[in-house]
């Protein structure tokens, strides 16, 4: 687990793959998002936009989540307090997503001397380095020594 003491600006983090199946991308469709390009092949082949199914953003980020938790390990939690999203591009069936994090900044907090405010920018690529989602959060980090009170 990372401690703020562990991480500095300009660290990088990357995580393993991801492959977005048709049917997992369909499911949470039905589920959170129930929009026909997400839904249907067939509609999704004459969508303006999309021209073919293509997985909801939040799906995106659900999965990017899933991934920041196991690349970027913060000791408490991601605990997040701001966040700005974009979705550059489609993610579509068979995309294998990795997501790489960068620290931007970290400013310590003013009233309690024990966490910062980390701050990092998010990008979830696509096997052709295609970026399909990216953010920039906002977490709080605690130091080391106060972990154990």
């Amino acid at each position: 687990m990372l401690y703020l003491e562990d991480i500095k600006v300009g660290d990088r983090f990357v995580s393993r793959e991801y492959e977005m199946k048709l049917e997992e991308i369909k499911q949470f469709a039905q589920a959170y998002d129930p929009q026909e390009f997400h839904l249907d092949e067939d509609k999704a082949e004459d969508h303006p936009i999309f021209q073919g199914i293509a997985a909801s953003g939040w799906h995106t980020a659900a999965v990017t989540m899933r991934l920041w938790t196991e690349c970027f390990p913060i000791a408490k939690g991601l605990i997040g307090s701001e966040s700005s999203l974009r979705w550059p591009r489609p993610t579509r069936p068979g995309d294998r997503l990795h997501v790489e994090v960068e620290i931007s900044a970290i400013t310590p907090s003013k009233s309690k001397n024990d966490r910062a405010i980390v701050s990092y920018v998010t990008q979830a690529l696509n096997q052709h380095g295609d970026v399909l989602f990216i953010s920039t959060t906002k977490i709080i980090v605690f130091k080391k020594e106060t972990a154990a009170a």
